[in-house]
């Protein structure tokens, strides 16, 4: 029978994923047969699994971790914000429906039995589950039907280690004040806490931490200091985005607009690996640089209102100033779409049904569709001959004279198009940029050099995190702690 620990946090980026990941990896190199879990996630930037659905992007890497294939039954429940106050609702892979948050909030509990059953599941396939929760347990006005946090806990009888950030200060107040507003039954889940994201002398930090266990009853579980590394493993949060990338670094430029409905933002991590590439995240009121070598439109979960919102800010302005100046152009997915003629919505499926221009740079036209495209792909890069591997996840198909010149061919299949000047391009392949010929084939092509293995390093920091988790986090305890599933 398996056992299961659950991080919460006091907060959002607190570093749960990260910590998870690292802890998932430091079991497996002890020889267990781990799995992650996150009951509920929000995130734009999904993966597709093997088995045809969809989940975070964070989960996806733990599997990793652990040396699995992603499943949807990692993350059973995944809301993917369209607007504001709505998001599309994935449950074990399969798109539901879009809902208002004030609706989700009343129905959630429905979604309770899908996901004590794909944590069942993984419980049969393993020794350990690590579980993530969601932004955190203190918020109260939340907790009626909760299944991301203390509602999952208890019902799946998963003890709590709660986690803390330093690093934004008042660490002691995070976990402190989670102690104090949780109920008694909640309460009595926390079985240990720990303080992530330390900088210098952790001793320094002795007597806050000896405070916290006074004042909660709480172990400490350790005191993390900050792991340099984390920027070169996948971020799951889009405001992680700006600061991973080097702005004002040597090398060849590529300016990415940071639009609202941004998805699938982990194209760019390979990228931003790359010693010899300036990755600039170009933010609101900020113009697209004249220095560009290429601009690079990648995800969007609402395709037209990310468009409005880059006209909004002029930058379809400085592209077209950028591609008459010889620079290059490309989109993935949501850019590629926007870079067409036009793009229609026929059924409302992102809101009103309507009919907007594109960018006008390809020569293609984009119908939006309910049916949603999630499959794993490979095949090969036209113009260099380079193998690539990646995934689609998009609604709509597109087509034009300029899908004459397709970019890709997929087992068999031409994807994507290039413009007649060949220096504009777009297709809907994800994570095509992972793969190391390409990206070489490709930045050479724009006349940088690729000096980087993109997964191995991703293995190599995966270790690294292992290890660290192993000298800083009390993991025989952990273990100890972890609670037997049902």
């Amino acid at each position: 029978m398996a056992k299961a620990i659950m991080i919460q946090g006091t907060g959002s980026n607190v570093g749960k994923s990260m910590v998870v990941a690292g802890l998932l990896r430091a079991l497996r190199i002890r020889g267990l047969e781990v799995r992650p879990f996150k009951p509920q996630n929000m995130s734009n930037n999904a993966a597709v699994t093997a088995d045809g659905g969809e989940i975070g992007r964070a989960q996806a890497l733990q599997a990793r971790a652990c040396g699995v294939d992603p499943h949807t039954d990692m993350n059973p429940v995944l809301l993917k914000p369209q607007t504001a106050t709505g998001a599309q609702v994935v449950v074990q892979g399969k798109v539901v429906g879009n809902q208002e948050a004030r609706a989700f909030g009343s129905k959630k509990t429905t979604l309770m039995p899908a996901v004590l059953e794909s944590f069942s599941r993984l419980a049969s396939q393993c020794d350990m589950i690590v579980v993530e929760g969601a932004g955190s347990p203190a918020e109260t006005n939340l907790r009626a039907g909760d299944i991301a946090n203390m509602g999952f806990a208890r019902a799946a009888h998963v003890p709590v280690i709660l986690m803390g950030d330093i690093d934004r200060g008042g660490v002691i107040a995070q976990i402190v004040g989670t102690d104090a507003v949780l109920d008694a039954d909640d309460r009595a889940m926390v079985k240990g806490f720990c303080v992530n994201k330390f900088r210098g002398d952790r001793s320094l930090f002795d007597e806050g931490r000896d405070d916290i266990v006074r004042r909660t009853g709480w172990p400490s579980l350790g005191v993390l200091p900050w792991f340099d590394q984390a920027s070169r493993l996948p971020a799951e949060d889009v405001m992680d985005l700006p600061a991973r990338a080097r702005s004002g670094g040597a090398g060849l430029v590529i300016s990415v607009p940071q639009l609202p409905r941004i998805s699938n933002f982990d194209d760019l991590d390979p990228l931003i690996a790359e010693p010899n590439v300036d990755l600039r995240m170009i933010t609101r009121g900020t113009p697209i640089p004249a220095d560009s070598d290429l601009v690079l439109l990648v995800g969007s979960k609402s395709t037209i209102a990310d468009l409005a919102a880059l006209r909004s800010e002029g930058w379809d302005i400085d592209i077209a100033a950028h591609v008459r100046r010889g620079g290059h152009l490309a989109g993935l997915c949501g850019g590629y779409q926007m870079l067409g003629q036009t793009i229609s919505d026929p059924l409302g499926v992102e809101g009103e049904a309507s009919t907007v221009a594109g960018l006008g740079h390809l020569a293609v036209d984009t119908v939006l569709e309910p049916i949603k495209h999630l499959a794993q792909r490979s095949g090969t890069h036209l113009e260099s001959g380079t193998d690539i591997n990646g995934y689609e996840i998009h609604i709509g198909s597109t087509v034009g004279a300029d899908c004459t010149r397709p970019v890709l061919q997929l087992e068999g299949t031409d994807e994507g198009a290039t413009a007649a000047n060949r220096r504009v391009w777009g297709c809907y392949l994800h994570g095509l940029f992972a793969s190391d010929n390409f990206r070489a084939a490709y930045l050479a092509s724009l006349g940088a050099t690729s000096t980087i293995a993109y997964d191995d390093g991703v293995e190599e920091t995966l270790d690294a995190l292992a290890a660290h988790m192993e000298r800083y986090f009390d993991i025989d305890a952990l273990i100890e702690l972890a609670g037997q599933t049902a």
